[in-house]
């Protein structure tokens, strides 16, 4: 083999690791085998695009634009990262989100060194909700926490933490430190108790006793005493002066109101069916009017919402992506024909190119295993088109259900693949893969 191909070879080899690190969300462990691959051969496009993706996967999006930018100067042909790059370019809305999100972490860094440590925290907490990939960000709450002894959320942070990348020496750091913290207070408490027990041997073992004194013991003695005269007093008291009149009290009243209660109901019953009558009339006119309010609020809003797309989409202010979303949520049964009809327009100028940004990133997020913001990416497309890429995102997303554990979705995709795709492959591959999880279902009922 020449050094060309020994080159080639070990590219490929450190490539091979990166991927199966990234696979397990060990992506510390598999941006460093990244970069070796990327030593050997600078332009595997593959190496540099999946090292962008495990920036992408720790939310330093920043880094992975760079690496993606890169490969796409030494590799323009055929290369998936004009997709990546495209979609960031496309999306106004994602690059501002970014931006904003990096000076607002700088701030909580500003925050921490004038002392403003309670800031900071709700800064961060607010970061981390938006974006819940942001590894740093976890990081340097945790960090506060641990300096203000909150070692409780600090774990509960660093637990995040480590789902994003479960090798990180900076999360690891903190998780030892932590646990370090722990043992210390655990030995401490430990010394209190032993100073306020006293030991002694008898014959061959160890007895351990609190501390006691005689001035304790005789307090304890008369604060009993005295509970059990007053005890006995009391229940004397009450047996023999005031129960006998309290009894003869009661049961004069008791009968008075058997009476009176006996003159009531008669009447009361006639009352209160007359009212239960009157009640279910108007309930049954208010549920009426209340759906009626609601069914006009819900057109109003969609037509709000249809107007608001429209002309969002002829100034180009925001993303296809984003007004895909918003037409999304719009509800077509309030539409009239008018309406029904700008809602196809603005939706076959609009689904195409939010269809294709959505399916990559999809696929993306299935090649790294990240199942659930596949699965929110690959329903987009399928809410959009549900025959994209004749059948293909229907058929992924019904994988990326079966990789999360929800089979029920997983066969409902699975099912329409077979139905709408019937005589291809992909209908046949989707047919094999609901006969093993309808033969895996009977084996656990029958377990």
């Amino acid at each position: 083999m020449d050094i060309r191909g020994e080159l080639r070879y070990r590219s490929l080899y450190w490539y091979n690791d990166g991927l199966r690190k990234a696979k397990i969300r060990d992506l510390t462990g598999a941006e460093n085998s990244l970069k070796k691959s990327i030593q050997f051969d600078k332009y595997n496009k593959d190496a540099r695009n999946l090292l962008g993706l495990v920036y992408y996967g720790r939310g330093d999006v920043t880094r992975a634009l760079v690496v993606w930018t890169v490969s796409l100067k030494l590799v323009p042909a055929d290369n998936i990262a004009s997709d990546y790059i495209d979609e960031f370019k496309s999306s106004r809305g994602d690059l501002e989100a970014v931006d904003q999100t990096a000076k607002k972490y700088n701030q909580c860094l500003q925050y921490c060194r004038q002392g403003g440590e309670d800031l900071a925290v709700i800064q961060l907490k607010k970061i981390v909700t938006e974006h819940p990939d942001f590894l740093k960000a976890y990081q340097l709450l945790a960090l506060l926490y641990l300096h203000t002894e909150q070692y409780a959320k600090a774990r509960q942070v660093l637990r995040k933490a480590q789902k994003l990348d479960t090798t990180d020496p900076i999360t690891l750091n903190y998780i030892y430190e932590l646990n370090r913290m722990h043992r210390k207070r655990t030995s401490g408490q430990k010394d209190v108790k032993e100073q306020q027990t006293v030991s002694y041997k008898l014959g061959n073992e160890t007895i351990i006793q609190p501390v006691e004194t005689k001035e304790r013991e005789k307090g304890m003695a008369f604060t009993i005493a005295n509970i059990v005269i007053g005890l006995v007093v009391g229940a004397a008291v009450m047996w023999f002066l005031i129960m006998p009149a309290v009894n003869e009290s009661q049961a004069r009243q008791m009968n008075e109101s058997i009476v009176e209660a006996s003159d009531q109901i008669a009447s009361q019953e006639s009352e209160i069916s007359a009212l239960e009558k009157e009640l279910e009339s108007y309930r049954t006119q208010s549920d009426e009017a209340q759906t009626a309010k609601e069914t006009a609020e819900s057109t109003k809003s969609s037509y709000e919402s249809l107007m608001d797309i429209q002309t969002k989409y002829r100034n180009g202010s925001e993303s296809n992506e984003n007004l895909a979303d918003e037409l999304l949520a719009i509800n077509q049964d309030c539409l009239g024909d008018l309406g029904k009809e700008q809602f196809t327009e603005l939706t076959e100028s609009i689904y195409p190119s939010a269809c294709r940004r959505q399916y990559n990133r999809g696929v993306a997020n299935s090649d790294v295993e990240n199942y659930e913001a596949a699965i929110e990416n690959l329903s987009k497309v399928v809410r959009m088109d549900e025959t994209y890429d004749d059948g293909n995102a229907m058929y992924l997303l019904a994988q990326a259900y079966e990789e999360t554990g929800d089979t029920e979705n997983a066969k409902n995709y699975y099912q329409k693949v077979t139905e709408q795709f019937s005589g291809t492959s992909l209908a046949e591959e989707a047919q094999s893969a609901l006969e093993s999880l309808n033969a895996a279902g009977s084996g656990n009922t029958g377990e």
